[in-house]
């Protein structure tokens, strides 16, 4: 079943103040140990605990969690990223740039079960050694424990490798935010095309993908959008919305130059079947080069000169919002992020301070 015992070199052990250790083999077959009971009976409840729970896992659970555990990391990553197929084509190329830029040259050929919290450690300090940027070590970290966790889920691996290890904290640089007089210029130097995504970008706080889609069938009401699908900007193909499954949308408040601007767009344009308005030539959907080429050409016609992206477009939606004070767990929402931590990082100083305004509130109930 395993062991108990004392490290000190004490003559009467069971009376010294010192912590028993137990010893015992995993359901992967590898050699344990814990130490901090304070009593035999303690050390030995867990024992038993760890016995019931080999006792009561099926031969066939307990081997494959073995197989697992014996993966090469390199391989385990490969199938653990095939199995995510909510994961859009633009995702899956992330974490395939991730895996092959950071993570597999120091990681791939380590075994599943051998991973540890000193091992999560010493990547993170060979990223620091290699002046890895510190977005990129975030990434890697993210990816790294996904495919991790999901292996302890699995079994492979008995305890948490990310247990006390503090990850790598990215800051994002200083967003660049357009003004409203650079929006117009550049809407007014802009294909009728990329004025609608302009519209839908800094409007409603589309992505490029996203706005690719445009719909004139998406407004479900007068000042709502739905967003329900992007463009993949580099094969022109549908796809789900990032970090949502197939069918799943969000919506947005959609101000009336936007209903507007998508209103004068079918008229003038038509669209399709679908409803689908923006297409090229050649293409019934835009993709990243359409939108790079038209953005720059209109850049340069309005004389703007300042490092301004089309995703800086999503910046001026939440710097329209926030200051507002529109709450940001819904710009958050509208924006399509992940978890709000991301938006409270990047768009925290667009909040007007909330302490004062609070006393003053306060003091009126008072």
């Amino acid at each position: 079943m395993g062991s108990f015992f004392k490290s000190c070199a004490c003559a009467r052990q069971n009376r010294c103040a010192n912590p028993y250790i137990i010893r015992y083999r995993d359901a992967a077959g590898r050699q344990r140990e814990e130490t901090g009971y304070s009593t035999q009976q303690a050390a030995l409840d867990r024992l038993t605990k760890v016995y019931e729970e080999k006792r009561t896992t099926p031969r066939a659970q307990a081997d494959l969690k073995r197989e697992i555990g014996k993966q090469l990391f390199g391989h385990y990553a490969s199938a653990w990223l095939a199995r995510q197929r909510h994961y859009a084509a633009g995702s899956v190329r992330t974490v395939k740039q991730v895996l092959d830029r950071q993570i597999l040259p120091v990681l791939e050929s380590r075994r599943i079960n051998t991973f540890t919290a000193t091992v999560v450690d010493d990547f993170i300090m060979s990223m620091e050694e290699r002046s890895v940027g510190l977005a990129a070590q975030q990434n890697a970290f993210d990816t790294l424990k996904k495919i991790l966790l999901d292996a302890r889920r699995r079994g492979g691996i008995a305890e948490n490798p990310f247990e006390g290890v503090v990850p790598p904290e990215y800051i994002p640089r200083k967003i660049t935010i357009p003004t409203l007089d650079e929006i117009h210029a550049l809407k007014a130097a802009a294909s009728d095309g990329l004025g609608l995504v302009i519209d839908l970008m800094s409007g409603c706080g589309l992505r490029n993908g996203e706005a690719y889609a445009a719909n004139i069938q998406r407004m479900v009401a007068d000042d709502v959008y739905r967003i329900t699908e992007q463009i993949e900007g580099k094969t022109r193909e549908r796809v789900p919305l990032k970090h949502r499954k197939l069918g799943e949308f969000r919506e947005a408040p959609m101000p009336s130059t936007v209903r507007d601007a998508l209103l004068r767009f079918e008229k003038e344009h038509g669209a399709d079947t679908n409803g689908d308005l923006l297409r090229t030539q050649r293409s019934p959907y835009w993709a990243h080069t359409t939108l790079e080429y038209q953005w720059g050409a209109a850049k340069k016609r309005a004389g703007i000169t300042r490092r301004l992206t089309t995703y800086s477009l999503r910046h001026f939606f939440a710097s329209n919002c926030l200051p507002r004070g529109i709450p940001i767990t819904d710009v958050a929402e509208w924006m399509g992020h992940r978890n709000i931590n991301m938006t409270f990082k990047i768009y925290r100083h667009l909040i007007p301070a909330s302490i004062g305004r609070a006393a003053k509130l306060l003091n009126e109930g008072l």
